[in-house]
Parts: C-alpha cells; sequence; structure tokens
C-alpha cells in the first residue's frame, strides 16, 4: 500500500455538500477506481457552511448518480476545516462564491490549491450550478459538468 504522504489527495467543495461535492467526489472516485488509481489517489468532499453536517448526500443527487452507476449513500456532509487546507493538495470548488469563500478561510500560502473544478473540462461554463432548488434535470447537468471534468481532472494528474 502506497504511504498516505506520496498519495494526491482533493477535495471537493460546495455549500452544503449534499449536491455538488458529494456528487464529484462519487464521480471521481469511480473514475479513479476504473483507472486502477485509488491507492495513489484520496478524495473526500465537504461544504463550506454547516447547514447540512453529518446528512447524506440530497436524494435527487443519489438517484441521478445511481442511474449511472455511482454510489453515493455512504458518503456523508462535512464542512470544510482549518487542517483542510494543509491536508489536500487541491481543493476544487463548484462555483466562484465557494472559491472566494476558501480563499477568506484559508491561510494565503494554500491559496494556490483552491480551483475551480470546470477549469479541468472542456466546457465554456466556468461553474457547476447547484441543482438543490431545481427539478431532476439539474441534476443530470451537474452529473454531465462533473463526468467531463472528472476526466479533465484525472488526465492532469495523470501528466504530473
Amino acid at each position: 500500500m502506497t504511504d498516505i504522504e506520496s498519495k494526491i489527495s482533493i477535495l471537493f467543495v460546495c455549500m452544503g455538500n449534499i449536491c455538488r461535492s458529494p456528487t464529484a467526489e462519487g464521480v471521481f472516485r469511480h473514475h479513479i477506481v476504473e483507472a486502477g488509481l485509488q491507492e495513489q489517489i484520496i478524495v473526500d468532499s465537504a461544504g463550506t457552511h454547516a447547514y447540512h453536517v453529518g446528512s447524506p448526500p440530497d436524494r435527487r443527487a443519489k438517484a441521478a448518480a445511481e442511474r449511472r452507476g455511482i454510489l453515493l449513500g455512504e458518503l456523508r456532509a462535512r464542512r470544510v476545516s482549518d487542517a483542510d487546507f494543509e491536508r489536500f493538495d487541491y481543493i476544487i470548488a463548484m462555483d466562484e462564491d465557494n472559491v472566494a469563500h476558501l480563499k477568506d478561510e484559508a491561510p494565503p500560502e494554500y491559496h494556490s490549491k483552491v480551483r475551480l473544478f470546470l477549469e479541468f473540462s472542456s466546457s465554456r461554463e466556468r461553474e457547476v450550478p447547484d441543482p438543490y432548488y431545481g427539478g431532476s434535470s439539474g441534476f443530470e447537468r451537474v452529473l454531465d459538468l462533473v463526468e467531463e471534468a472528472s476526466r479533465g481532472l484525472l488526465e492532469t494528474l495523470s501528466r504530473h
């Protein structure tokens, strides 16, 4: 087994950690398992706010992911902690508000770790939209964007 210090660590972040970031965690974990890289990459997710700490992912996010063969059931929401800024190599936010919030909380030496997820995508969109107040099609759109960005992130990591 690979030593934890030599692993690449990635934290996906949205506001409440029940829709976008657990979806990103589940999708990316699925991709790294398919690539046989689960011993080299650590994946987690968190929220910038503590609204849903301890809650499972939104049922609509779980259902949309399950239709694509991705299970989110074991995940539980948590808030980003101060230790996360040091622990993770990449802190990947779903939107600009979350980037700003993370940079407000992070010591300046960790700002370069904070990135937008869709930077790893060829999409013209910059942000993964929050599907919480919309219908099920919003969760499908999130999955489409997250799938593409996950492939791009994995490709980026494999080059380094």
